[in-house]
């Protein structure tokens, strides 16, 4: 019988392990390859948000208390039903987005504001790290005049804060329409964690968020 090298074996235990302990994926509905865009349910409310690859984003996102639900998809441009492919394309005009549903008794539109510019960097434009183009870029979507000038008021308070004589370029732009993305994308990140794109760029983003917003992270987060 051949003998699996030590240090092979040692890392496929490592993998098999991240594999099988930490929260599970979110069982989302698919149709003809996509997530399924639903409704909030009773007592629910969306906030849709771009930040980069969302494959971070949805993780970070869902890690918070209040969090039921996120939903990896394209918004902000006009292709209606892109695919990957499309946006990656540069030609649909969207930037890889997330659908958040939330307990607004447990967690605030504000401060699902806040844990999204902690999530992201909101001084680069068109881009996140070695993550180049429109399709990357930072936009936080509003749904009514309030929503609009609580994330005004929460840029205003970081550029005094955290980025000091650096602009916040973070679009505001009225919600429109989220396109799904492919289940292929969908809890991407507790998927593949093994994935040298999640561990070097995914992974910090996530880890970043828990660090400056720990009160809000779901217990079962804090433990991986």
């Amino acid at each position: 019988m051949m003998q699996i090298p030590k240090v092979v074996f040692v890392l496929l235990l490592m993998f098999l392990l991240a594999c099988s302990s930490g929260p599970a994926a979110q069982q989302l509905e698919s149709k003809n390859g996509f997530a399924v865009i639903g409704a909030p349910k009773p007592g629910e409310q969306l906030a849709t948000f771009a930040g980069g690859c969302f494959w971070a984003l949805q993780e970070g996102m869902i890690e918070l208390k209040g969090v039921h639900k996120v939903i990896s998809g394209y918004s902000g441009g006009t292709t209606a039903n892109p695919d990957y492919a499309k946006v990656m394309s540069k030609t649909a005009g969207h930037a890889e987005a997330v659908q958040v549903y939330y307990d607004p008794k447990i967690i605030s539109f504000e401060q699902l504001c806040e844990a999204f510019f902690h999530a992201h960097d909101p001084t680069q434009v068109d881009g996140q790290g070695p993550d180049l183009g429109t399709e990357y870029r930072s936009i936080a979507f509003f749904r009514s005049p309030e929503e609009y000038r609580t994330i005004r008021r929460v840029i205003d308070r970081l550029e005094a804060t955290i980025y000091r004589n650096i602009p916040v370029v973070t679009e505001l732009i009225p919600f429109k329409i989220i396109y799904p993305a492919e289940m292929e994308h969908q809890d991407y990140y507790k998927r593949n964690l093994w994935d040298s794109y999640i561990r070097k760029i995914s992974r910090p983003k996530v880890l970043k968020l828990r660090r400056e917003m720990p009160e809000f992270i779901k217990t079962e987060y804090l433990k991986t």
